[in-house]
């Protein structure tokens, strides 16, 4: 039976073992060199993107749901804003004021969170080039009375 660090198993040839680097003494070995991208100095943090491909429907939903639940907080935020304003200086109109301003706020975030991801510069429109021809002739048409 051989031991790691015995003479017998390093000699053998059949399971060769990676060779461990060697530095000297006081010497301090580099780091790797980071992988760069197609342009020197470029530094990746993200695979660069080869299709025109939107964003997936997960990814799409769960940023629906974070802005939905972002401006649906604001609510209770300006609810009990309306309570201190009312417990502090008594003022019942400033206190409406501020429940007004929370009403509308669950109509707001249901439309911003329905709403699609905002058009990319890279995606292509698809207008067809329809807006230089006119609307309507403008030289009069003979009519037919009946």
């Amino acid at each position: 039976m051989q031991r790691d660090g015995d003479p017998q198993a390093e000699s053998s040839g059949d399971g060769e073992r990676p060779e461990a680097e060697f530095h000297p003494a006081g010497s301090i070995p580099k780091p790797p060199r980071a992988q760069q991208g197609y342009f020197p100095g470029e530094q990746k943090t993200n695979p660069a993107l080869i299709t025109e491909a939107s964003t997936s429907l997960e990814q799409q939903h769960r940023d629906r749901v974070r802005r939905y639940t972002l401006i649906m907080a604001m609510r209770i935020p300006c609810l009990v804003g309306a309570a201190i304003a009312y417990g502090l200086w008594h003022s019942w109109w400033l206190s409406l004021l501020i429940i007004g301003v929370s009403i509308p706020l669950p109509w707001i975030a249901v439309l911003i969170a329905n709403d699609r991801p905002p058009r990319t510069k890279d995606e292509p429109s698809r207008w067809d080039g329809r807006r230089d021809q006119a609307a309507l002739e403008s030289r009069p048409h003979k009519a037919i009375d009946g």
